[in-house]
């Protein structure tokens, strides 16, 4: 006997241990993909198959993309993969055609900073972190059709990324058909004086670039100017989610600053109504279609202009009833009214200017300035936050009320944003907290204009704080305008008087009533290597021009340096520099688009990692087309719409809430503009969204606050200790970079992976988050060694099931937990569908003796969903050639699931007296008879008379006596 063979081991050689589990777990997933075992047909193309398979039902399940780190899995990565796999097994056995794979989405910011710091080319370290990320996922048996696996990176993928851009650049949104149309439908208008151009002037005497300027202003993808979030200290721009509350960027802490600067948008403003009003077809958490609700943002109100010199200021309001208490104005710091050609402040402070209102500067244009540069240094978050002491300055410029005729003044401020509404506000500081704080610090006037109703009388100088109220009337709002006409919305209510303002705002030329959102055009350029290039080239006019299919996939260049130019992380005064703007080579070049060879220059920056995850659902569905996105028949069969899915879409899809809204929002604009087009039948990608919760870890850390390895940290007393220190503990995130990561090969190679993938699942509810305890591993690990036990022989290794007929115990344990397992198993409920699996399994081990055929298949079957290798091992020993995978579900016996008597429960006083058995079916009537008759109660009311008898039927009796 060697040291390493236990005693154990000896006596049962064929015992179900890690090293069984092992070579189990090998051999059939080899088997799996060596029989392409689960391969979902289409119904047509060269992943054409079974017509009985594709006549099917058919499931299409999906998990979130995956991005291929370097340091690999942990056990909390998997917990959404293998719940989608469990999933998609019970489907299949219960008769659909299931789809079900995973590809990554492999372009992004870690690889390229890896690239940065070693050299390493980001695709060499992207593709080998995907090779381990592939090893890894296969070790735990997961059922993915390995044909339809994509790879952002891959040309053969983005291509298609570039052609859904070049289509979205290409389409306008016609507001009257509520739907996106090819920018041709639009030209033709524009020549033809269906719709006249801005200036009035036909469009043949346009020019191009006065052509493609019009062009711009439609289009669903186009470029500006847009302020975005700027880092020197990386060197590239930012999208909001990368920004910490403090302005820093998430990755490397540096300070991020407001700027201008030329970029690619998608207009996914134009189907804010769209995006909402789908939500209510799906079939998602009500927590994320809030979320997404909250994001769109959509408000009524209305537009209103007021003068200013010979410009004007554009506000929207949702509160236009209380444009007569307007007494300033605020406008974002980035506004054109106070830089530029436009600019309406002027050479000095006007006479008579408070003091408070100019910052202390001798000029309105170095106020300005100053409070710019000053804003330019917060996040929106900041901005946004309820700052104590209110910041601004007097831009020392007047504007006129519309309403009132009364001038007044116009600030800006850092707490008006120039995503929202237009970037300028009227201020009515009597009726709106943060206006109120404002003039109360810059002593500004204020007016009533609501009447309170709380008693405080209509003297905002006596207020504590403003008055906000929809249900009060409105007053002191009666006068002549501007122009000396007439308006009143004195003695209305707030609603009668927004209608009639709004109406006379329309008549009258000032204003009309509009809706707004807070969701802003998505800023979809980075300047980055790894990405997706645009396929833009712009000609020697600047003028952007798509290239054809026939020139995709345009594919990314070779270059020496990955890094953008960085600069001094707190030099705002700088431009972005992106790494292909460095290959002279590949940005100028010469191009026939059609009109003749031509000079172009190719667009340099790169395009977000958001891009190949918007419509990689697609892809899988028909991924290795090369002629088309995806065939319109394969897309319809997989995804179209259907009974109970309106909009169709995807029929699950699990992932973490981390993505509630911006991953999902802009696939669902993708999805709806391709819709637009008729490329695809679906017009929203995920029909159902389930959020699972995350695998925690303890998080242990030093005096120093620094995370320590979890796994020697030693327990003593009730107290933690690290090498000899007391260190604290918390329920945190599992990472590498807390030290408390466990990965799925540690586990795996001490219990095999159906104790793993058995682990997660009992946890708990899939979307809770849980604690990991490695400790607790073993009870699932033992559930399977009792299972191997009920049907093989240890010391032998045959099996030991019989032809016989089992008892009727176990016939009802059986039928009561496919049942159970049954309708778990198609509800998500995966810790109590191995409940009922234990508690059957833990049954049969005390019954004692050998298991009937019949019940160990049903048993087998049961189980391999949830742990396949051990079931198919088992299959196969019971006799079986073929795979578990296709076998049908097990099917309850009703008559054996409705137990035969239940136990009734009779109280008196609240007190049991006595328990009967009965049948589930008794009616109320004769329990109470048979409650009444039993020796036991009529001995505990020893004659007393009943005042009242409670009866549920078939558990309980209360008797009260008299």
């Amino acid at each position: 006997m060697s040291e390493t063979t236990s005693a154990a081991e000896v006596a049962a050689p064929h015992r179900y241990t890690a090293a069984l589990a092992a070579d189990i777990e090998a051999r059939w997933q080899d088997f799996w993909e060596a029989a392409g075992t689960y391969e979902a047909p289409n119904p047509k193309g060269d992943l054409a198959g079974d017509p009985e398979l594709v006549a099917k039902p058919k499931k299409f399940i999906m998990d979130m993309f995956p991005y291929p780190s370097g340091a690999g899995l942990h056990v909390g990565h998997p917990l959404g993969f293998i719940a989608t796999d469990v999933y998609a097994r019970h489907l299949r056995m219960t008769g659909h055609n299931v789809l079900h794979t995973l590809g990554f989405d492999a372009f992004g910011l870690p690889a390229e900073q890896y690239a940065v710091q070693t050299g390493t080319h980001p695709r060499v370290s992207t593709e080998a972190n995907i090779v381990n990320m592939r090893r890894q996922l296969r070790r735990l048996g997961l059922g993915h059709d390995l044909r339809r696996s994509v790879e952002t990176i891959d040309p053969a993928y983005y291509k298609w990324t570039q052609w859904i851009f070049v289509q979205i650049f290409n389409s306008w949104y016609d507001t009257d058909a509520k739907k996106a149309r090819p920018i041709a439908d639009l030209v033709a208008q524009f020549e033809s004086g269906e719709r006249a151009t801005p200036d009035g002037r036909p469009w043949s005497a346009l020019s191009a670039v006065e052509r493609a300027e019009v062009l711009g202003e439609y289009r669903l993808a186009y470029a500006s100017d847009a302020p975005v979030n700027w880092c020197p200290g990386l060197g590239t721009v930012l999208a909001n989610e990368e920004v910490t509350a403090e302005g820093r960027s998430e990755r490397g802490n540096f300070p991020v600053f407001k700027a201008k600067l030329r970029q690619w948008n998608m207009r996914i403003t134009a189907y804010g109504d769209r995006l909402l009003e789908d939500l209510d077809g799906l079939d998602w958490p009500e927590a994320i279609k809030l979320q997404q609700r909250n994001w769109i943002g959509r408000s009524e109100g209305a537009r209103v202009d007021f003068p200013v010199g010979d410009d004007k200021i554009t506000i929207f309001t949702t509160r236009q009833d209380t444009l007569f208490g307007a007494t300033y104005m605020v406008l974002a710091p980035e506004h054109e009214l106070v830089s530029g050609e436009r600019s309406i402040v002027p050479d000095a402070w006007p006479e008579g200017t408070h003091e408070v209102w100019t910052g202390g500067y001798g000029t309105p244009a170095e106020a300005v300035a100053a409070y710019r540069k000053q804003a330019a240094a917060k996040s929106d978050v900041e901005r946004q936050a309820e700052a104590k002491d209110k910041t601004g300055v007097f831009t020392g410029a007047y504007a006129t009320n519309p309403v009132s005729g009364e001038r007044v003044p116009v600030f800006i401020a850092d707490y008006v944003l120039m995503g929202y509404g237009t970037g300028a506000i009227m201020a009515v500081p009597a009726h709106d907290s943060r206006d109120f704080a404002f003039a109360r610090a810059f002593e500004l006037p204020m007016r009533c204009v609501v009447e309170p109703s709380d008693g405080r009388g209509q003297d905002p100088a006596t207020w504590d704080d403003a008055f906000d109220s929809y249900e009060a009337k409105i007053v002191n709002s009666s006068g002549a305008d501007i122009a000396g006409a007439d308006i009143s919305l004195d003695g209305l209510t707030v609603p009668e008087a927004k209608v009639k303002i709004t109406e006379w705002l329309s008549a009258n030329g000032i204003g009309e009533g509009t809706v707004n959102f807070r969701l802003r055009d998505w800023l979809f350029s980075r300047q980055r290597y790894w990405g997706e290039p645009f396929p833009i080239v712009y000609d020697e006019d600047g003028v952007a021009h798509a290239l054809p299919e026939s020139m995709l996939p345009l594919e990314l260049p070779e270059v020496d340096d990955y890094s953008p130019r960085t600069f001094d992380p707190d030099d705002a005064d700088t431009q972005p520099e992106t790494p292909l703007s460095r290959n002279e080579d590949w940005v100028n070049v010469e191009l026939d688009l059609g009109d003749g060879p031509k000079k172009y220059r190719r667009e340099t920056n790169t395009m977000p990692n958001w891009a190949g995850s918007c419509w990689y659902e697609m892809r899988y569905t028909d991924p290795h087309n090369d002629t088309a996105l995806v065939d319109p028949e394969i897309e319809q069969y997989w995804m179209g719409p259907r009974e109970g899915q309106p909009s169709g879409g995807v029929d699950l899809y699990v992932g973490g809430q981390e993505h509630a809204v911006l991953h999902l929002l802009y696939a669902r604009f993708w999805s709806k503009v391709l819709h637009d087009l008729g490329h695809i039948a679906s017009s929203e990608p995920f029909h159902k969204l389930y959020n699972q919760g995350m695998i925690q870890a303890f998080v242990y850390r030093d005096s120093r606050g620094i995370a320590v390895p979890a796994a020697e940290v030693e327990e003593h007393d009730g107290a933690y200790y690290y090498q000899g220190e007391k260190v604290s503990r918390v329920l945190g995130k599992m990472g590498k970079s807390l030290k408390n990561a466990v990965t799925p090969d540690e586990i795996c190679a001490e219990y095999g992976a159906d104790t793993l993938r058995l682990y997660e699942m009992a946890m708990g509810p899939l979307d809770v988050s849980r604690p990991w305890d490695t400790r607790a591993v073993v009870g699932q690990y033992r559930l399977l060694q009792r299972l191997w036990r009920n049907v093989v022989d240890e010391a032998t290794g045959e099996v030991t099931v019989v032809d016989a007929e089992p008892d009727e115990d176990t016939l009802r344990a059986l039928h009561k937990a496919i049942d159970g397992v049954n309708q778990d198993l198609a509800n998500l409920r995966f810790n109590t569908a191995i409940a009922k699996v234990t508690e059957l399994n833990n049954h049969l081990t005390k019954t004692g003796g050998p298991v009937a055929r019949t019940v160990a298949e049903r048993l087998v079957l049961l189980v391999a969903p949830l742990a396949p290798h051990i079931a198919e091992e088992l299959w196969r020993k019971l006799g079986h050639q073929d795979s578990v995978v296709h076998q049908d579900f097990p099917v309850a016996d009703p008559a054996y699931v409705v137990d035969e008597t239940v136990t009734c429960v009779v109280q008196i006083k609240g007190k049991v007296k006595a328990r009967l058995e009965v049948a589930p079916s008794i009616t109320e009537a004769d329990l109470e008879a048979a409650a009444l008759a039993d020796p036991a109660v009529v001995a505990a009311l020893g004659g007393a008379g009943i005042r009242k008898v409670i009866v549920r039927a078939p558990k309980l009796v209360n008797i009260v006596p008299a």
